[in-house]
């Protein structure tokens, strides 16, 4: 098997990722920490995939996307901080004043599960923001310290995730998913 990631310009495979079943359900489309809070309430049904389609074709793409042959099989999504929901978050601290990237979400379609396709993601969202200039990136997931976490709950990743990817701990933060607390991770990209 190999996987091939790549910057998440075609909004079809994007929306294999992430799109709903049905057209008009409401469904994140991983725009709930792209955009504010207020949008993230007003956007329903297609308004998100269009927004989503809007972002895949600008410049940064929205996320990256894993392959396997032409078939999309995972999306991370990877973007400046500031230009997300965290930059205003009071429960996920800052480390510093560095303009930081941000990946906070790791998804894996099912029936492709238990491959390493997520480790793939996570580098392919680290090669993306170095090639575009940003000197770290940090990361969110959960402390699990092992256990099981529930599906649902997993898209914002593992601490093992990330530390097997070169991040460290940075800081612990105020926010629990899943009944776990979320670390901030990071890697220096300089």
């Amino acid at each position: 098997m190999v996987i091939e990631v790549r910057a998440a310009t075609e909004f079809n495979d994007v929306k294999t990722m992430l799109g709903p079943k049905r057209p008009e359900a409401n469904v994140c489309c991983c725009l709930s920490y792209r955009i504010s809070s207020k949008d993230n309430m007003v956007l329903r049904g297609q308004e998100r995939g269009q927004l989503m389609e809007h972002l895949c074709r600008q410049e940064p793409a929205p996320g990256v996307l894993a392959y396997e042959g032409d078939e999309a099989v995972g999306w991370a999504a990877v973007h400046p901080r500031a230009d997300t929901s965290f930059a205003r978050n009071r429960k996920i601290p800052y480390v510093d004043d560095v303009d930081v990237w941000s990946v906070w979400c790791i998804r894996v379609r099912p029936g492709h599960r238990g491959k390493g396709i997520s480790h793939h993601l996570l580098t392919g969202a680290v090669e993306f923001a170095r090639g575009q200039g940003a000197p770290a990136i940090e990361g969110y997931p959960v402390d699990n310290q092992g256990q099981k976490v529930d599906l649902t709950m997993a898209y914002v990743g593992t601490r093992k995730l990330f530390e097997r990817a070169g991040f460290i701990k940075a800081a612990d933060t105020d926010s629990v998913l899943n009944g776990f607390p979320r670390v901030l991770m990071r890697l220096d990209l300089r």
